[in-house]
């Protein structure tokens, strides 16, 4: 290689490295000798600000080691600071040693906690530090304290500014949270297009700076134009990185809440509106108040849907936070092929990993696919909603056409107001109108049929003036089909069947929706639901047909002569043999019945298995009447990595116990529900008494019943993510969906605070420069990690000012 070559080689500038994205298990990582020489430092530093990845809850594999099960000690990451273990190699790592390696090798056993790994248990780690100061682990421990070198950061530099500027630190910090914390809830922009000081408009967070500056006199001195120019805390970095430290302490407090417990996974994807697939995560647990809670913990942006990609995800978001799959036991999806797949869906690959992570598909989907998609089976049915579909395309393509609606139906009330028929009140006969619905929207089609009912005649009318005066040739063309059908009693009485099948199934789907609801309560509820059908398809004719024919009757529609033979419309001239009775009760209103009743068997299998038949046995209703001891021992069964042997014989008395015990307690015997049960056993402290039972209880409860919570997590992207933000990044997009969906423990944490205190810790960079840290100073303990920022440390006025953040016009 000549000297030109070399040259150019030593000039070459360093590829871009994403910090945020660095593996977090350590035998995922390359050597740090890789990276380009200009980046190294820059990764240490990530490194040691993260710390070493200590999954705490995870299940350290056993080996046997001298005829001995031993497996790696937990109480080692509290002993030694250094220490790391890959789940992936189950073996245990050295992350001072990784950053600061010689080239020398086999110095104090240091290429088995580099490279290969160590795992003999039964030594422990002393041997690794050595008890020679200048010891390969020492020195390199000793590096990664000079490269963090305290006496030159900013929190050393911050602290030796006077009181005063530190009091405008606070205040101009203090103030920049609010707004940014406000926004959060809200779900508003931050940003602006032109947040220049001669803008009209600068963004939402600094005009809501600006009106809190003059709102109040002191915070008015020391924030925006006031402040020093580096230190204005107003920058788009500084404000996400204020938004990425309350959505930490929102994971942070969900962490604290599992605590390394089990818990239930439930995920789903969805594009974003600039076409970006985005996978919510949602965990359902018990914490400590017996309380069962589904918590959003962020969306991952995938490149594509595969499982695979999405188990990479989700490895790599258990990776941050210190999580483990084998604590997984439960599955929520969808029911996409590439979710529940046995053999190579996300379903499968957890499983090998969790074997007790049982899946349960997503029952409002089922719902959803039960009532509509099997109704829609029948040719009378689907002709109906194909009927209800173009009315929505004809009377809601134009405003005018909802004003008119909105107009007829003003007038209708205020006739009915004159006449005495409506009464009046706070909250009643309000504005509405049509409602669209959507597959994906559980019960809207119910929604649409009701506002349908209720805006009947300003319907007509409207279709009636599409019909008569209307430019469009096609609209009108429709509006006379749509008035034609309208006035046939096939019309009437397939609304009025939807009506009373969709009513029925109503209550459930709501139900399904609950975070707190409990499988064996919704499973309670589906065959509730089951039996209601059954008994309309029995006996609820007559009183079916009463409701068509009042419907009729209001809305001069032609009843049809029951007894009369009917006439197929599709073959008129063709005689059919049967009467009207026959074809609309039998072959109409039983048909549909029948469908909807089979399908419910049929997708709801749930309820068969023979995990649920278990997990039925803990029922508290009727004084705990389906207790059966033998069902729990077997339930105990299906989570080995829970029980051991030990404690599934045991579980035999404690069983007897406890049933005794919680049938003479007067406490529990109102209770409906598991979770009712879990919550009272943490309330009169009987989780303590009975343990196992409590453990069974949590993995009874875990397992996850619908997916609603993520589904409402994609309902506020749309808020967060809007066509006038499609390019906001994924971290702060993340960032955003978690304040914005968690905004109640945010708003609980901000409420909690009485003081902030600046305190320097390394928690955070972007560059080889440390960062400035705020804490929260809480009544109980010092919550860290507030605000972090990176930053260089050259203040304009060192006598003055802390030198801390950028000043706006920087960026």
């Amino acid at each position: 290689m000549n000297l030109m070559d070399r040259f150019v080689k030593r000039k070459t500038p360093p590829s871009d490295i994403d910090l945020d994205d660095l593996p977090w298990d350590p035998a995922e990582r390359k050597s740090i000798l890789s990276y380009h020489p200009n980046q190294r430092d820059e990764v240490r530093r990530k490194y040691l600000i993260r710390g070493p990845f200590q999954p705490r809850g995870h299940n350290f594999k056993q080996t046997r080691i001298g005829g001995v099960l031993r497996r790696f000690n937990l109480k080692w990451f509290d002993k030694y600071d250094w220490v790391e273990y890959s789940v992936e190699k189950e073996k245990a790592f050295c992350l001072c040693c990784y950053l600061f390696r010689d080239q020398a090798q086999n110095q104090g056993g240091s290429d088995s906690f580099l490279t290969t790994g160590f795992c003999g248990w039964n030594k422990g780690l002393d041997q690794h530090v050595g008890t020679d100061v200048n010891s390969f682990h020492n020195n390199a421990k000793r590096k990664c304290d000079y490269l963090m070198r305290q006496g030159q950061s900013i929190k050393h530099a911050l602290h030796k500014q006077s009181d005063v500027v530190k009091n405008d630190y606070r205040i101009r910090l203090n103030a920049s949270i609010d707004v940014s914390r406000h926004l959060l809830h809200q779900g508003l922009p931050f940003r602006g297009h032109d947040e220049s000081d001669e803008s009209a408009n600068r963004g939402n967070f600094l005009e809501l700076l600006k009106y809190t500056a003059v709102q109040n006199e002191g915070v008015r001195k020391v924030v925006l134009n006031n402040a020093p120019k580096n230190n204005q805390m107003t920058s788009p970095p500084i404000q996400k990185d204020i938004v990425n430290c309350f959505a930490e302490e929102v994971i942070k407090s969900i962490i604290e809440e599992i605590d390394n417990d089990v818990f239930g996974l439930l995920v789903d994807e969805s594009a974003d509106v600039s076409d970006k697939e985005q996978m919510a995560v949602v965990f359902r647990f018990v914490d400590k108040y017996g309380i069962v809670k589904e918590r959003f913990v962020g969306i991952i942006h995938v490149k594509d849907t595969s499982s695979l990609s999405l188990k990479y995800a989700i490895d790599s978001l258990f990776a941050k936070y210190g999580l483990s799959l084998k604590k997984v036991r439960g599955q929520g999806y969808d029911g996409a092929s590439n979710m529940k797949g046995e053999f190579n869906g996300l379903r499968s690959l957890i499983l090998k990993e969790s074997s007790s992570a049982y899946y349960v598909h997503c029952f409002a989907h089922q719902l959803q696919l039960v009532v509509m998609a099997v109704a829609k089976k029948h040719f009378e049915v689907g002709e109906f909603f194909d009927m209800i579909s173009l009315l929505l395309n004809v009377v809601g393509a134009s405003c005018k056409r909802k004003d008119m609606i909105r107009e007829a139906y003003r007038q209708k009330v205020e006739e009915g107001i004159s006449n005495g028929e409506i009464k009046t009140g706070s909250g009643l006969n309000q504005e509405i109108s049509l409602q669209r619905p959507g597959n994906t929207r559980w019960g809207s089609h119910y929604k649409t049929l009701l506002r349908l009912v209720e805006l009947f005649f300003p319907v007509v009318k409207v279709l009636e003036y599409i019909q008569d005066e209307g430019v469009d040739s096609t609209k009108r063309q429709q509006a006379y089909g749509i008035l034609k059908y309208f006035h046939t009693f096939d019309f009437v009485f397939y609304l009025q069947l939807m009506l009373f099948v969709l009513g029925l199934t109503d209550n459930l789907s709501k139900a399904l929706q609950r975070k707190d609801q409990d499988i064996l309560n919704a499973i309670s509820l589906v065959e509730s639901t089951k039996s209601q059908l059954q008994k309309l398809r029995d006996d609820g004719w007559d009183a079916f047909m009463a409701e068509v024919s009042s419907f009729c009757e209001q809305n001069d529609i032609g009843m049809l002569i029951m007894e009369e033979e009917f006439v197929d419309p599709r073959r008129p001239r063709k005689r059919t043999g049967i009467t009207n009775m026959h074809h609309y009760k039998v072959d109409c209103f039983y048909s549909v019945l029948d469908m909807q009743l089979q399908e419910f068997n049929d997708r709801f299998d749930e309820v068969n298995s023979e995990l649920l038949v278990c997990t039925s046995s803990l029922s508290p209703i009727d004084s705990f009447r389906q207790f059966d001891k033998s069902l729990l021992k077997r339930l105990a069964e299906f989570y080995p990595e829970d029980f051991d042997f030990m404690e599934r014989k045991s579980l035999d008395h404690h069983l007897d116990i406890y049933l005794d015990n919680v049938q003479k307690d007067e406490r529990f015997t109102a209770l409906k529900s598991l979770s009712d049960l879990a919550r009272v056993m943490v309330e009169t402290r009987k989780h303590l008494s009975h343990p196992l039972v409590y453990r069974l209880l949590k993995l009874s409860l875990v397992l996850p019943v619908a997916t609603a919570t993520v589904e409402r997590c994609f309902s506020a992207m749309t808020f967060v993510k809007t066509t006038l933000r499609n390019r906001i990044g994924d971290v702060f997009l993340s960032d955003c969906l978690i304040c914005f969906i968690e905004k109640q423990d945010t708003e609980e944490r901000h409420l909690k605070t009485t003081s902030l205190e600046i305190e320097g810790i390394y928690k955070k960079t972007k560059a080889e420069t440390p960062s400035i840290v705020v804490t929260y100073t809480r009544r109980s303990v010092l919550q860290k990690a507030v605000i972090a920022h990176p930053t260089d440390f050259r203040p304009t006025n060192p006598g003055n000012s802390p030198g801390v953040g950028h000043s706006h016009g920087r960026h």
